[in-house]
Formats: C-alpha cells, sequence, structure tokens
C-alpha cells in the first residue's frame, strides 16, 4: 500500500492553462465552426440595418430636396365657412318649430312658422283699403265727366247769348236811327239799348261761368291724381301686409345643417332676432396664419395638401385662393401702437384662404388642419404625394434595437 500510493504522488499535476490541449480535435472544431456562423449573423444584422439606415436617409433626403424644401405650412389654420344667420322678419309668436339640431335643410324647406292670424287681419284691411282708394278714383273720374257735361252746357250758353247779342245789337242801332230822324219814339231805342246792355252782362256771366267750369277741370284733375296716389299707397300697404304674411314662414336659404338653434314654440320672436344658424353643406374652406417669413413665395393657385386633425393619415386636396391684404393684427379691435415705449418685434401672421378642390362634407368649419403649400408648383398642378416607406423586417428591426 505504501509503494502504491508513493507511485500515485509521483504523477505530476496538470496545470489549468494547459487543459484545453486535453480537449479531443472534434469537440473543438464544433466550437470554432458555432463561433464563426454566430459572427457571420451578427454582421449581418449589423449591415442589414446599415443598409436601412442609409436608404431610410436617401428617401427623406430625395423627399426634402424634390418636394420638402419648397413646402410650407402651419398648424395655426381652420376650418371656416360662410354660415349664414336665420332670423325673421316680422315679430310674433312661434307656433310651429319644424326642424331639429344638427338636421339636414333643402334650400326653401319650412324651418319655423310664426302665428299670421294678425297678419292676415292686416291683409284684410290693406285689401279694404285698396277698395276704398280704387272707388275714390272712380268717384273723382265720374265727376270730371260730369264736369265736362257742365263745361258743354256753359258753352252752349254763351254761344246763346252771342246769338241773343246780335239781335240785340241790332235792334239797338235800327231803333237808335228811327229816334234820331224821328220816325220812332226814343222810349223804344231806350228800351233796345237796355236790353242789349242786359245780353251784355249776360254774356259776361256765363263767360266767368264757363272759366269757373273749366277751372273745376283741373281742381278735378289733381283731385284725381290725389285719389290714384292714395290707391298706389293703400296697394303697396297691401303688399307690405302680403309680404309680412309671407314672412311668417321662415324658409331655409340654402343647403345647409341647422346648427346654434335657439328657437321655441310659443316664443316670441323680434324681428332679426337669431333663430338658428345653418351651416352650407359645401363651400367650406381653410384659414391658415402663415408667418410672413414663410410667404415670399407663395401664390394664388397652388396647390394645398391638408392634413385634418380629426382624421389622422387622411389628406384632403386644395389650392391657395389668395391672401390678406393685411396681417390679422390690423384688424384688431384695439390694434397695438409701436410708436410708443419699448419695441420687441414679433413675426407677424398673414391670414391664407384655401379653396377645397372638391365638396368635403366631413369637414366642419372650427376643425384644425395643417395645410402644407408646394411653392414651386405651377398654379393648378397637383401635388405630388410621397410613397409610404416600405416597414422594416424583423430582423432589421431586432438588430436596430
Amino acid at each position: 500500500m505504501s509503494a502504491q500510493a508513493a507511485t500515485l504522488q509521483e504523477v505530476p499535476e496538470v496545470p489549468s492553462a494547459l487543459a484545453p490541449e486535453l480537449v479531443p480535435a472534434t469537440d473543438s472544431s464544433n466550437q470554432s465552426r458555432y463561433l464563426s456562423t454566430k459572427e457571420l449573423v451578427r454582421r449581418g444584422l449589423i449591415a442589414g440595418a446599415a443598409a436601412a439606415l442609409l436608404a431610410t436617409a436617401a428617401w427623406y433626403g430625395w423627399e426634402y430636396w424634390t418636394i420638402g424644401r419648397f413646402l410650407v405650412s402651419t398648424d395655426d389654420a381652420y376650418v371656416k365657412a360662410d354660415n349664414t344667420t336665420i332670423a325673421p322678419k316680422v315679430s310674433g309668436y312661434l307656433n310651429q318649430v319644424l326642424v331639429r339640431d344638427n338636421q339636414q335643410v333643402k334650400a326653401g324647406q319650412v324651418l319655423a312658422r310664426i302665428d299670421d292670424r294678425d297678419f292676415k287681419v292686416a291683409l284684410d284691411q290693406a285689401v279694404a283699403d285698396v277698395a276704398a282708394a280704387n272707388a275714390a278714383v272712380d268717384s273723382k273720374r265720374a265727376q270730371l265727366d260730369v264736369q265736362q257735361a257742365v263745361i258743354s252746357a256753359a258753352m252752349a250758353t254763351l254761344n246763346v247769348d252771342m246769338a241773343t247779342r246780335n239781335f240785340t245789337a241790332q235792334e239797338k242801332q235800327r231803333y237808335a236811327a228811327l229816334a234820331a230822324t224821328g220816325s220812332g219814339s226814343v222810349r223804344n231805342a231806350q228800351d233796345a239799348e237796355a236790353r242789349d246792355n242786359t245780353v251784355l252782362a249776360t254774356i259776361e256771366r256765363d263767360k266767368a261761368n264757363l272759366i269757373s267750369a273749366q277751372k273745376r277741370i283741373e281742381l278735378l284733375n289733381a283731385e284725381l291724381a290725389q285719389a290714384a296716389a292714395a290707391t298706389a299707397r293703400a296697394k303697396a300697404t297691401q303688399h307690405q301686409a302680403e309680404l309680412n304674411l309671407s314672412y311668417t314662414t321662415v324658409t331655409a336659404p340654402i343647403d345647409g345643417i341647422v346648427g346654434n338653434r335657439t328657437l321655441r314654440v310659443g316664443q316670441f320672436v323680434q324681428a332679426g332676432t337669431q333663430l338658428m344658424a345653418l351651416v352650407p353643406s359645401n363651400g367650406a374652406y381653410v384659414i391658415a396664419n402663415f408667418k410672413e417669413t414663410q410667404l415670399g413665395q407663395v401664390r394664388a393657385g397652388q396647390p394645398v395638401e391638408i392634413e385634418v386633425d380629426m382624421f389622422p393619415g387622411k389628406a384632403v386636396r386644395g389650392h391657395v385662393d389668395s391672401l390678406a391684404p393685411v396681417s390679422g393684427q390690423e384688424f384688431a379691435l384695439l390694434p397695438p401702437d409701436n410708436a410708443t415705449g419699448n419695441f420687441t418685434k414679433i413675426v407677424q401672421r398673414i391670414p391664407v384662404k384655401i379653396v377645397l378642390d372638391s365638396g368635403n362634407t366631413d369637414l366642419r368649419p372650427g376643425m384644425s388642419v395643417v395645410p402644407s403649400i408646394q411653392t414651386n408648383a405651377i398654379a393648378g398642378e397637383a401635388l405630388p404625394r410621397a410613397e409610404p416607406q416600405p416597414a422594416a423586417a424583423p430582423s432589421q428591426v431586432a438588430s436596430i434595437r
């Protein structure tokens, strides 16, 4: 036992550093092959990620160089529309409300009705006034006809007087000649002269009557004109009464959607009081407040792509309609006065009106939008749409992470 123990003690210890040399050759080659494959995969992933990043950078660079650097945009933009305020033209109590909130209506559709009984009474009175005025005109015309007959009678009387005057004048001369020669009496001559003078007085009286009758014609013509004017006034009053009666029916002037409805059945409304608003179904546009430094190349007619906050990923096409003549602060209630005190320069914003190329009923006034104007495009030219970038492969995403 002691000899065997001595033999075991004589075996030298193998250093740990030399241990791999004792591993069989087959295991060492498999491990080397495994490490080489892993390194290749890692390098491939890195190369793929680098290629993806380079392609992405090239794509964005090309898009910026060809499109992006010519685009100006702002998020200070909102959808607008020319809303129509509905207000009655006459005062009265509402007895019918025929529309609901947010209801689509057509032009000419009845929205509400005002109690029309008072207006019907006013119309009946106006019709009666017109009839009375027409009767007055007829009366004046009849008086004119009668006066023409009076004038004719006065002229006939005057003609009789003139004929009588001729006879009395001849009779006067004859009796005067007889009295001068002694063949007739002086009394007869004096009676003949008296008769002639009476006829002359009658002629003057009948002439005055004729003139008076003729003047009466002028007066009647003036009264007829006055009666005709009264008739016209009565007819105008009747027409106004008819209009007022028609105004008791409130109709929609345009196609649109009812909003801000404040009317209720039984409510007393004054003429001009807002009952509701009509938002047009079509005709929405965008007012974008661009900085003055962005508008150097903006012109009317340039294409615009509009992103709507309510519809992510959906773009609406339009074009620049016009630029406001002044900045927004010029129309402010209290425009700033920079002539006094300290001055701090602030970039001003100019409102730009953008019209949609097609009627989009999805847009509502007040929506926030982000318009982008292509300043290098010719007026009317379509804005090129950038193609979406393909999604990265899962391995590339993993390598990037």
